[in-house]
């Protein structure tokens, strides 16, 4: 079984600057892929950003200058700093990790269980 935990999150004012953590722990032999979401209030869940095991990164084009995906493989820990940080940003963020137990033939989701980030003045 494989656990993911969010931390981070909180009210900033906007134009401040925010940096969410996830770590994965448990049975992992291998990790293909990071994702962070968010899911405002009456709106589906959007991929924010995401990072391959090679390094390529992929953001939505909403935040995309204002905040990096960055990852720690030692530590199966996963950032996303956000800055600039604007009243929509705000919604309940949820970080995934594609992963594989050991001895495992396939790799899996799993999901963290959120952390809410609030950008209000």
């Amino acid at each position: 079984q494989v656990e993911v935990v969010e931390s981070g999150g909180g009210l900033v004012q906007p134009g401040g600057s925010l940096r969410l953590s996830c770590a994965a722990s448990g049975n992992i032999e291998r990790i293909n892929a990071w994702g962070w979401y968010r899911q405002a209030p009456a709106k589906e869940r959007e991929l924010v950003a995401s990072i391959s095991s090679g390094g390529s990164t992929n953001y939505a084009d909403s935040v995309k200058g204002r905040f990096t995906i960055s990852r720690v493989d030692t530590k199966n820990t996963v950032y996303l700093q956000m800055n600039s940080l604007k009243p929509e940003d705000t919604a309940v963020y949820y970080c995934t990790v594609n992963a594989g137990a050991w001895g495992a033939l396939t790799t899996h989701d799993y999901w963290g269980q959120g952390t809410q980030v609030t950008v209000s003045s």
